[in-house]
């Protein structure tokens, strides 16, 4: 078979992070490329590269995809995907598929539109954008630094609240009991100093999901940039994930469009993986469609 730029291209970009430090020879310095021609999160993120600062750009580069790759897919044959349906009912409201745009704060750091730019490119994604403690329709996500905290701020919001920052399967429980509409499985927390070598949330995710036992919604972010992450964390337990930083890198290029590319090209991998892994709707993702390797 003969190799055309066209089929090379897109065999690169099935590589993650194959596209996203390439110059290509002959282009323009900076050049910005269109944002209907990305063809995965990553060549935004190198987008996302030309346009910011370096020290602002290495704030929201992306990080290690090992955790992610210890897990592996077991594709399933003769099922029947014709009617694929990657739809999902959270707090009441029906996701068209379950990629949220994750809270993120001063969003004006990285494009001077902030935060409209952000929840109209959810928007025209056919998703929501997860507020931070603020209110709003859907949830918000209680930042705070002890129980005490999340009980008042799960007392003044009509929405529903969620704890988030949630790595221990006994903090998973803890949540349930206290009220928690959902629970967020993150490492970061706004205003907590990060230790090295916290957990890989994804590699946590099947003993909180024990734990929690259904009784709740999931919610879990931390490095996911490819609709074939979404599928790993789906079949771990998670309910929906939370997508930042990809949307981060389309949101500084291109402002709402970017956001919206990267949500649909995010969308349009997790309905291949889900074809090729013979599951035609979410709910018969289970953790027989993945293998969990220790290295």
């Amino acid at each position: 078979m003969s190799i055309t730029r066209r089929n090379a291209a897109q065999w690169l970009a099935a590589l993650p992070g194959a596209c996203a430090a390439q110059q290509l020879i002959g282009e323009a310095p900076g050049r910005i490329t269109p944002v209907a021609e990305l063809v995965n999160s990553y060549e935004a993120e190198a987008m996302a590269g030309r346009v910011l600062h370096p020290e602002r750009f290495a704030e929201i580069a992306a990080g290690s995809r090992a955790p992610f790759d210890r897990i592996t897919f077991r594709p399933r044959l003769m099922a029947n995907s014709l009617d694929l349906d990657l739809s999902v009912e959270l707090f009441g409201v029906k996701l068209f598929a379950p990629i949220i745009a994750g809270p993120v704060a001063d969003l004006s750091r990285f494009h001077a539109g902030g935060e409209a730019e952000w929840l109209k490119g959810a928007e025209a994604a056919k998703t929501h954008a997860l507020l931070a403690a603020g209110g709003g329709t859907f949830p918000v996500a209680c930042y705070s630094g002890d129980w005490a905290g999340f009980d008042k701020v799960r007392a003044a919001s009509k929405a529903p609240v969620l704890m988030k920052g949630i790595l221990r399967a006994e903090d998973a429980k803890a949540a349930v009991e206290r009220g928690a509409s959902g629970i967020v499985v993150s490492n970061y927390r706004s205003g907590v100093a990060e230790l090295p070598g916290v957990a890989a949330t994804i590699s946590v995710l099947p003993a909180i999901a024990d734990a929690v036992g259904g009784r709740i919604p999931i919610l879990i972010d931390g490095g996911f940039a490819r609709g074939t992450d979404v599928l790993k964390a789906l079949a771990l337990g998670a309910r929906a994930v939370l997508v930042v930083r990809p949307l981060l890198w389309g949101l500084a290029a291109y402002g709402a469009p970017g956001v919206q590319q990267v949500l649909e090209l995010m969308q349009s991998e997790l309905a291949r993986a889900m074809v090729m892994s013979g599951k035609p709707n979410v709910a018969a993702i289970g953790r027989d469609t993945v293998r969990l390797h220790k290295r």
